[in-house]
């Protein structure tokens, strides 16, 4: 495929397009791979016999193994071609999908969904690396703008599809699915894509990567088994040591380095810092919704999986108008209003959830739901936008990167940390007196434990105990995204920097000290 340089250069080739939609469909496929599995957490815990924690680590595998080899996967196209790594990142992830498929242990699970993250770290960031070798500068902007809307739709989507192969098929499916389409990318990509690569790239730092990844590990592994082992179990504190240890030799030798793979300078910047806090506070509070909202829809609702996946919507609903709505204010208002509005949005409505009840009917959850789609994106689309615009052209690519990856521990440690509240909770609260003890300790173990238990045994009173401990462990856990998200906003009011955009009065512009937004169009099609 030729490349455009000049106005005198071959015309593009029109395989493009077919390129492109291979990509779009790729992206489509790893978007709602981020939220397809949560509708079948209840399904697994029941088939695989699998515990909270089981669970916590069967979603958190894919997010920790994504959020550590991201930047270096990133860096390894660059250096040995972007196209190459692109293809083996959507083999690695369609063998890792197989084997989720065909596995039937939770630790298999958990392994195969780490061999995923693995593949989603090489596909993601080579996705849009690759666009500017197949489209000029007249078409770049829409390639990108494709590529990043199919993988923002494919997160709604996840919900309905995993519900409707659920209600049909064993929960295997919803990784089968992902076969055809990896498929798809690898092919397009060998007969299709140009190969790219930028030699002047830093290199990857392997030592880097071995203490961001076991680190990140360390991390969620203490917090993910604290509720099980002990807080002050010896496993739980060392796990937390090595995570210290290894997450601060990582900052020294990224500080250390002459070109390093995490600039972590860019958080010295304010504009950077503050919008990166409230972005990454917001996936945490995301996070952990998606984590347990499908188990209370299932299990105390009574919804089937599709069914779930429908009454998740709202929350999309919002986030997708907020994200519409949030780029006039902004230009109105400049950043920091808008994001410090969208997290005490965010704080209502987790606080509003937080007064659910066993007997509240969908209405009034599908309102607060609403609310925090609405507050979740009028916070993280500014934010994340601010944040770049704040950054020289030239430092767009390590920007980016250290701000996904920054989200992604933020998903990654919302998952543990709120899925383990929930969990703490609700084997403390649940009340098992008088069950033999095998059916005792599964019953504190999850909540669809306690219902098979309840249903063998013919207990409706487990079964109601059960309910309110979960709904008691998920109203702990809104208070503390409420409190975390109000926290947020305060800080985002008082710190947060208010560049305004191009164009605005000069007059308002120049009572702000903080340099303007105009910057951020630069890295329009990076």
């Amino acid at each position: 495929m030729a490349t455009v340089d000049s106005q005198h250069a071959a015309p593009p080739d029109p395989r493009r397009w077919w390129a492109l939609g291979a990509l779009v469909a790729s992206m489509l496929t790893l978007g709602f791979d981020l939220t397809v599995l949560n509708v079948a957490l209840p399904t697994m815990a029941a088939q695989l016999e699998a515990s909270t924690d089981e669970l916590q680590w069967i979603v958190d595998a894919y997010i920790v193994v994504f959020a550590a080899l991201m930047l270096p996967a990133g860096l390894l196209g660059d250096r040995f071609g972007r196209r190459r790594m692109l293809v083996a990142g959507l083999g690695v992830f369609l063998a890792g999908s197989l084997a989720g498929a065909l596995t039937d242990t939770p630790e298999l699970v958990i392994a195969a969904r780490s061999v995923m993250g693995l593949g989603a770290a090489l596909v993601i960031p080579l996705g849009l690396s690759v666009l500017p070798s197949m489209f000029g500068e007249e078409e770049r902007g829409k390639a990108v703008a494709a590529v990043t809307a199919s993988m923002a739709a494919g997160m709604p989507l996840g919900p309905l599809v995993g519900g409707l192969l659920l209600d049909h098929y064993w929960w295997g499916s919803i990784f089968l699915i992902n076969l055809p389409m990896a498929a798809l990318g690898i092919a397009a990509c060998l007969f299709l894509l140009p190969e790219s690569r930028d030699p002047s790239s830093p290199r990857v730092d392997v030592l880097s990567t071995a203490y961001s990844a076991l680190g990140l590990g360390a991390l969620v592994f203490g917090i993910i088994e604290g509720p099980g082992r002990g807080w002050t179990s010896g496993w739980v504190l060392g796990a937390f040591a090595s995570a210290a240890l290894l997450l601060a030799a990582l900052v020294v030798r990224e500080r250390q380095a002459v070109r390093p793979m995490l600039d972590l300078a860019l958080l010295g910047r304010r504009v950077f810092l503050f919008n990166t806090l409230a972005a990454t506070l917001g996936t945490f509070v995301f996070s952990g919704l998606l984590f347990l909202l499908p188990t209370y829809l299932q299990e105390i609702g009574g919804h089937d999986a599709f069914g779930t996946g429908l009454r998740l919507l709202p929350m999309m609903g919002g986030l997708l108008v907020a994200a519409r709505a949030s780029t006039p204010l902004v230009r109105r208002l400049g950043p920091r209003p808008v994001v410090a509005a969208g997290l005490v949005v965010l704080c209502f409505a987790a606080l509003l959830g937080s007064r659910t009840d066993p007997g509240d009917g969908y209405g009034f959850t599908a309102l607060w739901l609403t609310i925090a789609g609405l507050g979740f994106a009028f916070a993280m689309v500014p934010a994340m936008d601010a944040a770049l615009g704040g950054i020289d052209a030239a430092e767009a690519g390590s920007g980016s990167g250290l701000l996904m990856t920054l989200r992604q521990v933020g998903g990654a440690i919302g998952i543990a940390l709120l899925g383990s509240l929930v969990a703490d909770t609700y084997a403390d609260r649940v009340d098992t007196t008088g069950l033999p003890a095998p059916a005792a300790e599964a019953a504190r173990e999850s909540l669809s434990g306690a219902h098979a238990v309840a249903g063998q045994l013919d207990l409706p009173a487990l079964a109601a105990s059960a309910d309110a401990a979960y709904l008691d462990g998920m109203s702990l856990v809104l208070v503390v995204c409420g409190a975390a998200a109000l926290v947020t906003a305060a800080v985002a009011a008082l710190f947060l920097p208010n560049p305004r955009p191009a164009g605005q009065d000069d007059a308002a512009a120049g009572t702000d000290s903080s340099p303007v937004m105009a910057p951020a169009k630069a890295h329009d099609g990076q």
